[in-house]
């Protein structure tokens, strides 16, 4: 390769972006199992004819690496690379203590 020939070249386009990583606030459902807790994520809309509110809420499995969160306890998690087979999301702080 020449010195007119690099692999940087101004032409070459930028490496994409990486997206940036969904986050959810929810209460903690379940500790039972060992460094994974099941998060509720609540969610609401208006109905696009009705103009009613609807609430819906799915639960997701978090890794939560120190065993931190128990029942009750609100928390933030990540979306991250699957780390089981349901998973997909990691517990990134407590965000409030159950009472």
């Amino acid at each position: 390769m020449t010195e007119t020939e690099t692999t940087n070249s101004p032409q070459s386009p930028p490496p994409p972006a990486r997206g940036r990583r969904k986050t959810r606030i929810g209460v903690v459902v379940s500790d039972r199992r060992d460094k994974t807790v099941t998060v509720e994520v609540p969610q609401s809309f208006s109905h696009p004819r009705y103009d009613k509110v609807v609430r819906r809420s799915s639960k997701l499995h978090a890794h939560d690496e120190q065993n931190d969160a128990k029942v009750g306890d609100t928390v933030r998690i990540m979306e991250t690379k699957p780390v089981s087979k349901l998973k997909k999301w990691r517990v990134v702080e407590v965000v409030e203590r159950a009472r």
